[in-house]
């Protein structure tokens, strides 16, 4: 069954490029995905489509009113066949906002695993605190940093997402040999020529000895995750090899310095 995203945004024009390229245009060729952007200004009411206010207890910036989200989560749960009880709805709603957990491999793996993910857009200075209370599963930031608004979150988070479905990427085991899938960073790639200006491949990547080229890339994305990203090594469940290797990598780096 196609994993089902539905988006809600005051701007849906914004995901038309990005969707419509690439491995998210794939993934819902093959059906793996099915995507819909929701213009949250559609939900209103009004004949001027308002979608925020002034904030109670005054301040700057404006507030997202409470009644285009409810109503525009609420349609979008019951055009999936699911119930109008929010209580008891299995889809996952997902709020972008700094305030959120900052995104990772993890949390992407976790998504990918779900039926169906309900993406609403922050803008301006946040939504009515009563969405948050009852219609939020989850919040989501892609770094500790302020965007004007949740569009490209959005963007990033289903990208990461899309990718890891079965089926989507040309090779099905490519993913697993990313970044963060086991912790560890990646090792570097080469392709042709041979030499470049002067630069040569490595010799063990031309030598066709598999196990000797498994050996050397391990290595390396233990090189380059203790010397660019030493925090992550902490969180990496490492086998007795791996701890000699990055014992031999300490030295080395100490003689180096």
């Amino acid at each position: 069954m196609a994993l089902k995203i539905d988006i809600i945004t005051i701007f849906p024009e914004m995901f038309e490029g990005p969707f419509n390229q690439g491995i998210i245009k794939r993934a819902t060729e093959k059906s793996a995905v099915e995507i819909s952007v929701h213009n949250l200004r559609n939900y209103t009411t009004d004949k001027h489509k308002i979608t925020d206010d002034y904030p109670f207890g005054g301040g700057g910036g404006m507030v997202m009113k409470p009644e285009p989200i409810f109503r525009a989560v609420e349609a979008i749960k019951e055009e999936k066949g699911q119930t109008m009880d929010i209580s008891s709805i299995s889809s996952k709603v997902i709020l972008l906002t700094p305030q959120g957990k900052v995104f990772d491999h993890e949390i992407a793996m976790r998504l990918s695993r779900e039926n169906h993910l309900i993406f609403l857009c922050g803008r301006y200075e946040g939504v009515d605190e009563r969405v948050r209370e009852k219609l939020i599963d989850e919040e989501i930031s892609i770094g500790d940093y302020v965007l004007t608004g949740g569009e490209f979150p959005a963007m990033v988070i289903v990208d990461a997402i899309v990718r890891l479905l079965p089926n989507v990427l040309g090779c099905e085991d490519s993913y697993k040999k990313d970044s963060f899938y086991e912790g560890l960073l990646d090792y570097p790639h080469y392709t042709r020529p041979e030499e470049f200006r002067g630069m040569k491949v490595p010799d063990i990547l031309l030598s066709g000895h598999h196990k000797k080229v498994e050996e050397w890339r391990r290595y390396k994305s233990l090189e380059t995750t203790y010397l660019k990203r030493p925090d992550l090594m902490d969180r990496i469940e490492l086998s007795e090899e791996d701890l000699k290797t990055l014992e031999e990598i300490k030295e080395k780096c100490k003689k180096r310095d």
